[in-house]
């Protein structure tokens, strides 16, 4: 049974009716379900919905870790030095890591509308590895 599925109208069905149906089902054992609203059986499903608390906190604190002593945070220190103008350099980096991530964002949202998540997620682990290999080539043929 899908969970998008119209429901069954059972109104003058006796529930003796029902149950050898229920009995039969290899996929669900459905009586639950009867008798739950849709969204606890949709809340049950593998794939939960995550509070968007919990997923500003876990994007901001990857980000935050994989940003810190960066090249553009480096390049962010060195321009605010130079420039004897921290707040307007502050702006202007702010400005351009929102665009980025904006764009990254758009991305992924035309990306996951056309791809499954196990497809992306397999693609994204070839290309990092890609890119590992890539490096240690770089390393070893560089000296």
């Amino acid at each position: 049974m899908k969970l998008d599925s119209a429901p069954l109208d059972i109104s003058g069905i006796f529930q003796a009716e029902i149950e050898p149906e229920l009995k039969d089902s290899t996929d669900f054992n459905l009586t639950p379900a009867i008798a739950l609203p849709v969204q606890s059986v949709v809340a049950d499903s593998p794939q939960k919905q995550q509070s968007a608390l919990g997923v500003f906190g876990t994007t901001f604190v990857t980000i935050f870790l994989a940003e810190i002593g960066d090249k553009t945070q480096l390049s962010t220190l060195l321009m605010s030095a130079e420039s004897h103008s921290p707040w307007i350099v502050f702006v202007g980096s702010a400005a351009a890591l929102i665009t980025t991530s904006l764009l990254g964002v758009l991305l992924g949202s035309w990306i996951a509308s056309r791809l499954s998540a196990k497809t992306v997620e397999k693609s994204a682990g070839v290309m990092l590895l890609l890119i590992s290999l890539m490096l240690f080539w770089d390393i070893f043929t560089s000296h």
